[in-house]
């Protein structure tokens, strides 16, 4: 399997840019929780060595490398929640938290370099959309490591406060697990009631 790289990134610096931020989300498919975005900046003189895909990374790994990059390059978190989720839909909520965490950087970049096909609307600043790109530019794969690791930890301490649905160990994804829980314990504050199967559990009851 090929690992990501920073050619794409060098390729822009070669043609004036100078703040090239990989963007990444995470959350989409969960039935609970927010979901996260992250922008990375790599300091190209000092990129942590075994960035990847988060998918890729074990989760001990995942959190070594997110404080490793918090270090050394420079981060944003953005961030849209359930409500959000279920106001504007899951596609728009998601390039909401994007232009958070590109928001939420230390200085406005000139690039940013998006995980997926399309580009939110009303981006700070020019932008390449890159499918799989978690996979292709090491900015974005940095990207997809902080949103996972801060998104999972905040699942965990939703857990605590509404135990039984298994989140810090599911992270709000519709696992055999997490269903039953749904059924049995009902819908918490922190379900997307625009997911089927938690739209369809509130229709029942009513």
């Amino acid at each position: 399997m090929s690992r990501p790289h920073f050619q794409f990134e060098n390729d822009l610096a070669a043609r004036g840019y100078t703040r090239i931020a990989g963007v990444d989300e995470v959350g989409r498919g969960p039935l609970a929780g927010p979901v996260m975005a992250a922008a990375v900046v790599l300091d190209p003189d000092n990129i942590p060595e075994g960035l990847n895909d988060s998918k890729q990374v074990t989760a001990k790994r995942r959190e070594a490398l997110a404080e490793q990059l918090r270090a050394v390059a420079q981060v944003g978190l953005g961030v849209a929640e359930v409500d959000e989720i279920d106001q504007i839909n899951i596609r728009r909520a998601a390039h909401l938290a994007m232009l958070r965490a590109l928001a939420d950087l230390p200085a406005p970049p000139d690039m940013a370099l998006i995980d997926g096909r399309d580009r939110p609307d009303d981006l700070p600043c020019a932008a390449h959309a890159i499918i799989k790109g978690d996979t292709k530019s090491l900015s974005i794969a940095a990207a997809s490591i902080v949103a996972k690791v801060a998104r999972d930890a905040e699942m965990t301490r939703l857990a605590g406060l509404y135990p039984g649905y298994g989140w810090e160990t599911n992270a709000g994804y519709p696992t055999k697990m997490h269903r039953t829980a749904l059924l049995d314990l009902g819908v918490s504050p922190h379900h997307r009631r625009s997911f089927r199967p938690v739209h369809n559990i509130l229709y029942q009851e009513k």
